[in-house]
């Protein structure tokens, strides 16, 4: 089966918006985590997030965004997009030139595109809102398409004029992690030579707060100690924005083009739990049969794997299921493979999170380090046994697993190769 390469990413995120800032701050252990201004009201327990710096997207009338002038787009354009769109929209530039892709590379039938995004809440809210307030014709005519769950791969698919496979999906935070695999897979059987893999999601109070409810959102005060997987005293999650863009390429296309590629996506696998609709199986089989899915796509032994990015996103429940879940696969063998989560400085992108980090990883094996799981303070017990960086490692590491997860049981694992 001809091999897939990654070739290109592109990045907005909560510790950087582009490939340079999102490394430097993986090495440095430094987090995108803030005291959210919209979240300090007595009513709300939640008072931490990790937005997307140098952006304001907050209004639901684009026209009144602002960010960075490098990222000058038409008003015609913006009017279709809520700030996940236009954060992939960004994205997606960045990822076009660092995989150093001319515009024939891009809109042919043999270059396709995966998307994945829970959709705007905000401006979904503020459509609905408006029309029961004011009536039906005073709605936005690109509302909906603003709004609605395919936003990122309807707008990227429009204004990137991509005309191979195109679609988006949607098992919360497996979605973007299933894109990949299913890319991967376009590639692989010859359908495709180019695809190109979004995360991304809005990242704000509408996006985030609805999670209170379930209990999932640290309540933690202090910024530095929010997200902290597999700490002893995790509390949940701490909400992000923002898009990742991953291109992914043939063997043959990227020797065509005399691409450099970041690595090789060696296999995947998924599976699911059959358990609980929001809880993941207390014994992590689900995730344990995607990983040995994906070594045994990627014709691996676990002992090859020398890091894993683990889906754990700091909630009590998850980060336990998962550690169960890599014991069984790496226990038999007695493999020790590094495993971190890089949630603790990005916070959790919900769809953005498989994209981000699979890049995460690219950049690893790429430049020769582990990302340090931060914000320990005292491991727990329950996760004693795992080989848990707390700083970054400057190592060069040849084979990665990154794990995600999400609701309904859903599982992902991806196995990258050095090329």
């Amino acid at each position: 089966m001809p091999k897939v390469f990654i070739t290109g990413l592109g990045f907005i995120t909560s510790i950087g918006n582009d490939a340079a800032a999102v490394t430097q701050s993986l090495r440095e252990l430094r987090h995108g985590m803030v005291v959210y201004p919209p979240f300090q009201k007595a009513d709300c327990p939640v008072k931490i997030a990790a937005p997307v710096k140098d952006f304001d997207t907050d209004s639901p009338d684009p026209e009144d965004w602002t960010y960075p002038e490098c990222y000058r787009v038409r008003r015609e354009v913006l009017r279709s997009m809520g700030p996940n769109a236009f954060y992939a929209w960004c994205a997606m530039r960045q990822a076009i030139e660092d995989a150093r892709l001319a515009e024939d590379d891009i809109s042919n039938e043999d270059t396709g595109l995966y998307a994945a995004s829970g959709g705007s809440p905000h401006l979904f809210g503020h459509l609905l809102n408006k029309m029961h307030d004011q009536g039906v014709m005073r709605c936005s005519p690109m509302g909906i398409v603003a709004a609605i769950s395919g936003t990122v791969n309807f707008n990227l698919v429009a204004q990137f004029r991509i005309k191979g496979a195109s679609t988006g999906f949607s098992s919360a935070c497996a979605s973007s992690s299933h894109a990949l695999g299913f890319a991967r897979d376009e590639i692989a059987l010859g359908r495709q030579k180019r695809m190109f893999v979004v995360g991304a999601e809005d990242g704000n109070t509408d996006s985030i707060l609805p999670f209170a409810g379930m209990r999932a959102l640290s309540l933690q005060t202090d910024p530095a100690l929010a997200s902290r997987p597999f700490d002893a005293a995790r509390d949940g999650f701490v909400g992000t924005g923002g898009a990742a863009v991953v291109v992914l390429e043939s063997e043959d296309e990227a020797a065509r083009r005399g691409a450099r590629p970041y690595c090789e996506v060696a296999g995947w696998g998924q599976a699911s739990d059959g358990h609980n609709v929001a809880i993941s199986h207390p014994e992590g089989h689900g995730l344990a049969a995607a990983m040995t899915r994906a070594l045994r796509s990627a014709a691996l032994e676990p002992a090859a794997i020398d890091y894993v990015n683990a889906h754990a996103t700091s909630t009590p429940i998850g980060d336990i299921s998962e550690a169960h879940a890599l014991r069984a696969v790496f226990g038999p063998s007695g493999a020790r493979p590094l495993v971190s989560s890089t949630k603790a400085l990005t916070g959790h992108g919900l769809s953005l999170a498989g994209a981000l980090e699979t890049g995460i990883c690219a950049l690893a094996l790429r430049d020769g380090f582990v990302p340090g799981s931060a914000h320990i303070t005292q491991l727990d017990p329950a996760c004693a046994d795992l080989n848990i960086p707390r700083e970054t490692l400057e190592k060069q590491i040849t084979r990665v697993l990154n794990n995600s997860s999400g609701f309904g049981g859903a599982n992902v694992a991806i196995v990258l190769k050095k090329s």
